[in-house]
């Protein structure tokens, strides 16, 4: 296996890992608010990153590469977080959109990383259109926070 073939994998699976993290990070939201169209959004979100990981393992195995199943450790640690802080919050949306924020900083910084490999374009293609979209979902998820943080 060549090194470029490596490292694409390998970035890919990064993202693979992120989206997942998403995924579940934002599952885990969901059940902490009550809101019902909130909670809406949230599942909405939980099932784009879902998708977003479908598409980058798919795109891995056209290429003969292993894609990455899970998420990463570090997505678990936030995702207890989010836990703790709800059970000491009592599930402030407020509280529960700060931690989504978080977890949108951390999906923009691993699709920005990504980006600046070098890729074949087919796979640039697929990663700049889902960066689009996180960067979108993190405009919403911070007008979300503002808007439950001035309530």
């Amino acid at each position: 296996m060549s090194t470029a073939t490596v490292e694409i994998r390998d970035t890919v699976n990064k993202l693979i890992e992120a989206c997942l993290d998403g995924e579940q990070g934002y599952d885990a939201a969901s059940e902490a608010v009550n809101d019902p169209d909130l909670k809406n959004k949230l599942l909405h979100y939980s099932r784009q990153r879902l998708e977003f990981a479908g598409e980058l393992q798919r795109l891995l195995a056209s290429l003969g590469e292993e894609p990455a199943l899970h998420g990463s450790a570090a997505g678990a640690m936030h995702r207890g977080w989010m836990n703790l802080k709800k059970s000491l919050t009592g599930g402030s949306s407020n509280a529960v959109l700060a931690e989504c924020e978080r977890g949108e900083d951390s999906a923009v910084a691993a699709y920005r990383g990504a980006m600046e490999e070098p890729l074949p374009e087919s796979i640039r293609h697929v990663i700049e259109t889902q960066y689009s979209g996180v960067l979108q979902a993190h405009a919403h998820i911070r007008a979300l926070r503002d808007v439950a943080k001035a309530s």
